[in-house]
C-alpha cells in the first residue's frame, strides 16, 4: 500500500483554529483520543487560519513547521484534529514523509481496538472500509498497472478498479451479516413489546460514566474505565423499578463531536436500541465545563439517527467531582428533567430510580429525597 514507514506509535498532533467555538476543548479531546489509541504524543502544533488550505489544510508555512517536528522527533504519524480530504492526506504525506491521519481515522482505529463482540467487529470493519473507499487512490504505487497474463488479456482493468470491486463486495457481505443480526434483535424487541416491558437506553458523551451508572443500577458487569470509548458493544440487563415492574436497561456507545459518519451508519443497527427505547437517560459529566455543549452534541447525533423524539431525562453524573448536591429538577410541565447523582459513589441513585418510576407511572408525585432523609417537592435551581 503506502510506500512510507509503517507502524509506530510516536505522534505529532496538529490543530488549526478556524475561529470556531470549542477549539481548545476539541484539542484536549484529541490528546485523550491519541492516548486511548496508544499513541505517544511528542508535540502539539497549533495554528490559526481563516479557512482551510485546499491542498494541505494547514498551509505551507505550518506544514514546514510540522515537517521540522517530524524530522527532529522521529515521529511516525501526524494526526490532524480535522477531517481531511483524500487529496489533502496525500499531499501531506508527500510533504511530511510519514503517515497522516485525521480525527475520523483515529476514532475508527480506537473502535477497531475496542470492539469485542462479533457484531461490534463487523460494524467497525464496515466503517473502516467505507472510510477507505474514498481514499483508495492515496499513495498507491500500482494504480495504473493493467492486470495481464494468461486468462486476463484484453481490456482488463486497473488495479484500482479491482480493489474497489473487491472492497464493494466485502462491504456488501458485512451489510448482509449486520442486517441478519438486526433482524434477530428485532425479534427480541417484539418479544419485549408483547410482554409490555419498557426499555431504557443510556446515551451520552463518551467518558460521561454511562457504564458505571449501568453497573450501579442493574448490578451489571459492563466494562467501565476512565477513557474515551471504553464501551462499544451494547449491553442489556433487566432492571426492576419499584411500583412499575421490570424495564430493559441498555448501555450504548458514547458519542463525541465530529463522530465519523461511516461510524454512525455502521452502528445504526445497534443504535436502533436507542431509537426504539421508551426513555433515554442522557448521562452527562457534571464536572466538565463544556457539559452544555456536549449535551447539544449528543442531541445532534440523536437527531441524526432519528432518536430526537424519544423522551429523555438528563442525569448529571460525577457530582462528587463537580461538588454538586444530589437532587432533581422539573420542567415547566412538572416532569423530572434532570437528576444530579454520582454513579461511582452511589449518591443520588435512588433519585434516578425515582425518576424512572415516576416516568413509567405516568407522572406521579415522586418526591426528592436529599441526603438528610427529609423528603420535599423538587424545586431545585439549575447547577
Amino acid at each position: 500500500m503506502l510506500d512510507l514507514p509503517a507502524g509506530g506509535d510516536r505522534a505529532i498532533l496538529v490543530g488549526i483554529d478556524l475561529g470556531e467555538p470549542g477549539f481548545r476543548d476539541s484539542l484536549e479531546e484529541l490528546k485523550l483520543l491519541a492516548a486511548s489509541a496508544g499513541l505517544a504524543v511528542l508535540a502539539v502544533v497549533v495554528g490559526r487560519r481563516d479557512r482551510p488550505d485546499p491542498a494541505t489544510f494547514a498551509g505551507s508555512g505550518k506544514v514546514a513547521e510540522v515537517r521540522e517536528w517530524v524530522a527532529r522527533s522521529g515521529a511516525s504519524v501526524v494526526v490532524f484534529n480535522h477531517s481531511l480530504s483524500p487529496v489533502q492526506e496525500r499531499n501531506l504525506e508527500r510533504a511530511l514523509h510519514c503517515r497522516v491521519i485525521d480525527r475520523a481515522a483515529l476514532i475508527l482505529d480506537i473502535f477497531a481496538q475496542r470492539a469485542r463482540s462479533h457484531e461490534g467487529k463487523l460494524q467497525v470493519e464496515l466503517a473502516q472500509l467505507e472510510h477507505l473507499s474514498t481514499r483508495l487512490i492515496r499513495g498507491w504505487t500500482h494504480l495504473e498497472r493493467q492486470r495481464g497474463g494468461i486468462g486476463l488479456r484484453g481490456p482488463g482493468e486497473t488495479q484500482l478498479e479491482t480493489d474497489r470491486r473487491l472492497l464493494a463486495r466485502r462491504v456488501k457481505v458485512l451489510k448482509d451479516k449486520l442486517a441478519r443480526l438486526g433482524q434477530q434483535r428485532e425479534v427480541q424487541r417484539r418479544a419485549r413489546a408483547r410482554a409490555n416491558v419498557a426499555s431504557v437506553s443510556l446515551v451520552g458523551y463518551t467518558n460521561a460514566g454511562k457504564s458505571t451508572l449501568f453497573n450501579a443500577l442493574a448490578d451489571g458487569h459492563a466494562y467501565a474505565a476512565d477513557q474515551l470509548f471504553a464501551t462499544l458493544d451494547t449491553t442489556t440487563r433487566r432492571l426492576f423499578i419499584a411500583g412499575c415492574g421490570p424495564v430493559v436497561l441498555s448501555d450504548t456507545v458514547g458519542f463525541i463531536r465530529d463522530l465519523p459518519h461511516p461510524l454512525i451508519a455502521a452502528f445504526r443497527a445497534t443504535l436502533e436500541e436507542t431509537v426504539r427505547a421508551s426513555l433515554l437517560l442522557h448521562v452527562v459529566d457534571a464536572s466538565s465545563p463544556e457539559r452544555e455543549e456536549r449535551i447539544a452534541q449528543v442531541n445532534k447525533v440523536l437527531a441524526e439517527i432519528g432518536a430526537d423524539a424519544v423522551p429523555q431525562i438528563v442525569v448529571l453524573n460525577k457530582t462528587d467531582l463537580a461538588g454538586l448536591p444530589a437532587g432533581f429538577e422539573r420542567d415547566e410541565y412538572g416532569r423530572i428533567s434532570r437528576v444530579r447523582a454520582s454513579a461511582l459513589t452511589g449518591v443520588g441513585l435512588d433519585l434516578v430510580r425515582a425518576a424512572l418510576a415516576e416516568h413509567f407511572a405516568g407522572g406521579g408525585s415522586a418526591q426528592e429525597r436529599p441526603a438528610d432523609g427529609v423528603g420535599r417537592r423538587a424545586a431545585v435551581s439549575p447547577p
